[in-house]
């Protein structure tokens, strides 16, 4: 491990800080539907497990996969964002256990905080208010104002451009599916970790090689600032 210190945690948001609770499948299936998906069948299960193995990833990228055109693209991905804004005005957004803590204490040691999503920045924001976390960080971040989604890197770099970090291995990432430590490490993060509060189990977190697994935010916290 570098003795570099750690100056900037850049987190994501749905099942990494904020408890997802099975909404981002929930607003898919009215998405599907809006995008001319079969309601049930071979077709449907498929589009629906490919969600899952993309977790993370930029939701507009994600129908542009399933659905092959991009006028139905992109209104599945507006039936999305609409299923999701009534969720969350519903109050089904939840802070995960400790996330406010966790991100409280990163910045009182210096660190600051960037979090960062594959939502929409108009969702992004509503979810922001409905948590009542407008100030909770330095900087947050949707693909759309960073350039491209995960496992791109964007979101990290333009975190760490933003926050005027020195160097990217400065940077410590938490994320709860692959796609957020594959962005982590194309970054040049020095600390890469997946959270088992979301998505991805283990395995699946695994296999894209994080360089810590933890079981939330909080122990992400504590392994992070012995590094400032």
């Amino acid at each position: 491990m570098s003795d570099i210190p750690i100056r900037l945690a850049v987190l994501d948001m749905a099942g990494t800080t904020v408890a997802d609770g099975g909404l981002v499948l929930r607003a898919f299936e009215t998405a599907a539907t809006a995008g001319g998906i079969e309601e049930s069948g071979p077709e449907r299960d498929r589009a629906r497990q490919y969600v899952i193995d993309t977790m993370g990833q930029s939701k507009i990228v994600v129908f542009r996969h399933l659905l092959g055109d991009e006028d139905r693209a992109q209104y599945a991905n507006r039936a999305f964002e609409d299923a999701y804004d009534a969720l969350i005005a519903d109050g089904h957004a939840k802070p995960i256990e400790g996330a406010q803590e966790a991100i409280a204490k990163l910045r009182a040691a210096g660190v600051k905080v960037a979090l960062t999503t594959g939502f929409s920045a108009s969702t992004k924001e509503k979810l922001l208010a409905a948590l009542g976390w407008t100030d909770i960080a330095d900087l947050t971040l949707a693909p759309s104002e960073a350039g491209r989604g995960r496992p791109f890197p964007d979101l990290v770099l333009a975190s760490v451009l933003r926050l005027r970090v020195d160097d990217v291995r400065e940077v410590a990432v938490l994320g709860d599916t692959a796609s957020d430590v594959l962005a982590g490490h194309r970054a040049g993060a020095q600390i890469v970790a997946g959270t088992l509060t979301g998505a991805h189990d283990a395995a699946q977190l695994g296999a894209a090689q994080p360089t810590h697994i933890v079981h939330s935010v909080g122990e992400f916290a504590d392994l992070v600032l012995p590094r400032v």
